[in-house]
């Protein structure tokens, strides 16, 4: 059997396994299989990924069934593996186990384990069906698959209002990106009969100049596709406009957040932009659209996450603005440099969102940072895990040593190749990416700042001393009276120590293939070999440019945190709009709440009172009900049991039958 049909499926057999199981197995059984299959999926997908970065693997097709044929529209279910499609594999399958074993400590006071870890290996299934689609629709599968495995994780405590609420908003949202996504699969159909990528990819550069009318408007018709294809990446990739529902969907558990939103569902959109490519470079237009919103999201998100409290939100807004990063590296042509970070993301952000876990279980799972400080002392590792993730994010490194951590290598190569580019979209994507740069090192500084020193404010948090239980240890060893932190069970710790060297080692380890090797990428996306060679030209004070600014937001964060604590009070004192303009998410929800939510209600209060209670009721239930009581009552009365009665209808309904016979 083929290795990438043991990868794709065995997550499937275990989620279909554990979740009829379910607590007829028990939790021990379920955990054990699901995590199992992804471990047995993560082994088998690295020598794939090695054999493409030593040259000894080809690209292949691996057919499963056929799958649709009506009249000119057919195509299989078919896996493809390329380059491309390893590195996806590596990132999906690597993240997807550790977060599977780090579960197991996460959730083991959960009652409903086996729906959890269910609901994992879905998801799982789901992103490497969309990975390694080799036609749009199997791609499309894929994209809803882990729309529907995510909104089922985001809500997975649904007697939660705040999580069903989350999830709906990640379902709708998502459905308007996903609107955009389907009709740009129909019009690449319509335009080249066939939905096969490598097809389409193949004669896409022959349709460049094409026009096409939609919606009114005369377009390049690879411009309408693009676009189109693109509006799908935003909902997915939560992209400024559609990423509204990405912070709000932190209220599934810790390791959800880690799954999707660090590593894999919001990753789609970049990969599925790599992956046509070939298509996006015919479509200047689409691309300029690729490189403003990706560049307009990275410094939205970065601004919007200094402010937060809550450290899964800043964490999650720094998702958004590094998503940024990876689109606006694709709109000016790098897809490999987009991939690359896309890699090495995995590791920090999926890091990150672990650590943060071991802090909320540490802390009882009180989120908010006001509450937290000096923890380092008594959670060492996720501190020191922590700190990993910090200095990767931040891209710490001394360019001219080639030492540094995982961000500093695939940030800072986006930020010089749209230097590299020289057009206005790409001289704008670079000082956006330069100030969304000094933004990531304040608020990730300022998180590790709260959190792991200063004062213990912990002491002081009514809500984490009053409910918890001490236990008779540390009833004895209190000198706080109060709660004391405990470091995390090892089954978090051990996913927190591999992520730490991917963060520490994967940018220094792996660049030289990713941004400097059209070999290694073998024609699965397009590479801009003279974009490269121009990125390695650039003035020194481009390439120190993200090293200045990550020293300027660690000494401000240092100043506001560790030296002088009154300087955020002073600034929002001084800049209060600003700050409440900032604290409240540029006022997104609210704008959508005043043009979409409220127009919709009112809108179905009105359909609901004329049309359901005016019409249909009305005429409908109502009038029919009042209709048979009137009838039933009137056919009553002819029901008089007298023999007598009978008889004289009889006699009447005897003269008028002869009488019509008759005339």
């Amino acid at each position: 059997m083929q290795p990438i049909l043991l990868i794709v499926f065995l997550p499937l057999l275990a989620a279909i396994v554990a979740g009829l199981g379910n607590r007829m197995l028990g939790n021990t059984v379920a955990k054990s299989i699901t995590t199992g299959a992804l471990f047995i999926s993560c082994a088998l997908s690295w020598p794939i990924f090695i054999g493409f970065l030593t040259g000894s693997a080809e690209a292949s097709v691996v057919p499963v069934l056929t799958w649709v044929q009506s009249g000119t529209l057919s195509f299989d279910w078919a896996l493809r593996v390329d380059t491309l499609t390893a590195v996806m594999l590596v990132v999906v399958t690597s993240v997807s186990a550790l977060v599977h074993l780090y579960s197991w400590g996460y959730m083991d006071e959960d009652p409903d384990q086996p729906r959890f870890f269910a609901y994992l290996s879905l998801f799982t299934f789901a992103m490497l069906m969309l990975v390694t689609a080799n036609n749009l629709v199997q791609m499309f599968f894929g994209w809803e698959g882990v729309g529907l495995a995510s909104y089922l994780l985001i809500g997975f405590w649904f007697k939660k209002p705040s999580a069903s609420a989350a999830a709906i908003k990640a379902f709708v949202v998502n459905r308007v990106g996903d609107l955009g996504f389907m009709l740009g699969i129909f019009g690449t159909w319509m335009v080249f009969q066939t939905t096969s990528i490598p097809e389409i990819l193949a004669a896409a550069p022959g349709m460049s100049g094409a026009t096409m009318s939609f919606l009114g408007i005369r377009m390049h018709t690879m411009d309408i596709l693009c676009i189109l294809l693109f509006i799908g990446a935003m909902g997915k990739s939560a992209q400024l406009g559609l990423h509204t529902w990405l912070p709000d969907a932190m209220e599934g558990p810790t390791p959800v957040s880690a799954l999707i939103h660090a590593a894999t569902m919001v990753t789609a959109g970049v990969f599925m932009v790599c992956r046509l490519s070939p298509m996006f470079e015919t479509a200047p237009i689409a691309l300029g659209m690729v490189v403003f919103v990706g560049a307009a999201t990275c410094i939205f998100a970065a601004t919007v996450g200094t402010t937060q409290w809550d450290i899964k939100r800043v964490i999650a807004y720094s998702t958004c603005s590094q998503l940024g990063y990876m689109f606006f590296a694709a709109g000016v042509g790098a897809y490999n440099a987009a991939m690359f970070h896309l890699f090495t993301h995995a590791f920090f952000k999926a890091l990150l969102f672990l650590g943060a876990g071991s802090v909320i279980h540490a802390m009882h799972h009180e989120q908010d940072m006001r509450y937290y400080g000096a923890l380092r002392k008594h959670i060492p590792i996720t501190f020191w895990a922590m700190m990993a993730g910090t200095l990767a994010i931040t891209g710490v490194g001394i360019y001219d040593l080639h030492l540094g951590f995982a961000g500093f290598w695939s940030k800072d190569a986006i930020i010089e190749v749209a230097y590299a580019r020289g057009t206005e979209l790409g001289q704008f994507a670079f000082w956006m990416g330069v100030f969304a740069a000094l933004l990531t090192s304040f608020y990730s500084w300022r998180l590790v700042f709260l959190t792991f020193f200063g004062k213990a404010r912990w002491i002081e948090s009514e809500h984490i001393q009053h409910s918890v239980h001490k236990t008779p240890e540390q009833a004895g060893e209190d000198t706080t009276g109060g709660y004391h932190p405990h470091e995390s069970p090892l089954t978090m710790l051990i996913p927190l120590g591999i992520l730490s060297v991917g963060a520490i080692v994967a940018g220094q380890v792996f660049a030289p293939y990713f941004l400097d090797s059209e070999a290694f990428w073998n024609g699965s996306l397009f590479y801009n070999e003279p974009l490269m060679h121009a990125m390695h030209a650039v003035p020194g004070m481009v390439k120190y440019a993200a090293f200045i600014v990550m020293v300027t937001g660690l000494v401000i964060a240092w100043f506001a945190y560790i030296k002088d604590t009154s300087i955020p009070g002073k600034f929002v004192a001084q800049f209060r709009m600003v700050h409440a303009f900032l604290y409240n998410k540029w006022y997104f929800d609210e704008l959508y709440d005043v043009l979409f939510v409220k127009p919709a209600f009112w809108l179905g209060r009105k359909f609901w009172m004329w049309g359901d209670v005016g019409i249909i009721d009305r005429f409908g239930p109502n009038g029919a009900a009042w209709a048979v009581m009137q009838s039933t009552g009137a056919a009553k009365k002819l029901q008089s049991g007298y023999l007598t009665s009978y008889a004289l209808i009889m006699l009447l309904g005897l003269v008028a039958a002869l009488t019509w016979v008759m005339l």
